[in-house]
């Protein structure tokens, strides 16, 4: 049984001695081969979850509509923990997600979450996860490149953050999409 965009929801075993032992893993993917990895693994009579999102991207001559994975590199799959050479000899497949040596199982309660925001009618897209005293830099607007210390988040649109000029802060506020981690900018460069 296969979970491909929130469709479904393999409820039919549920309760059953196996679904117990099984437990759902994230799967670390190549870049760009998420569709490809959720497709081997259904064909190994798997359950597969690749939660997607439409984003609308401008190509030199028009703009289209694509459909991509709202965890770009990650695909979750639901397996029994004997079952996981099978899962790592599948093509694409880098490994599983870890807590130290051993793999770190994801809470079924967090896969319906995510269900449920896909199949919502609510925009969903991948957003860097900001945390209050970390170091962020603005893209866009005014501010541009200004590099800064992210002091508080007023509501999900707004965020504060502190900018350092002679010694002295001076705080802005700012809407959430033009707030990126440092550390983002600087691995995409």
């Amino acid at each position: 049984m296969s979970v491909v965009e929130g469709e479904g929801s393999g409820d039919e075993k549920h309760g059953s001695a196996a679904t117990i032992l099984r437990r759902w893993y994230a799967l670390r993917v190549r870049p760009r081969h998420e569709a490809r990895v959720s497709e081997q693994l259904e064909a190994k009579q798997l359950d597969v979850f690749l939660p997607r999102y439409s984003a609308r991207r401008k190509w030199a001559d028009r703009w289209k509509v694509l459909t991509l994975p709202l965890f770009p590199g990650y695909v979750f799959c639901q397996f029994e923990p004997g079952a996981r050479a099978r899962i790592l000899a599948t093509p694409g497949v880098i490994d599983l997600v870890r807590n130290g040596t051993e793999p770190a199982p994801i809470e079924t309660s967090e896969i319906d979450a995510i269900r449920r925001v896909v199949s919502s009618n609510l925009k969903a897209e991948p957003y860097p996860s900001l945390a209050c005293g970390q170091r962020v830099r603005v893209t866009g607007g005014p501010l541009d490149g200004v590099a800064g210390v992210l002091v508080e988040m007023r509501s999900s649109y707004r965020l504060v953050i502190s900018v350092e000029l002679l010694r002295r802060s001076v705080q802005v506020e700012i809407e959430r999409e033009r707030v990126i981690p440092c550390e983002a900018r600087s691995a995409s460069t």
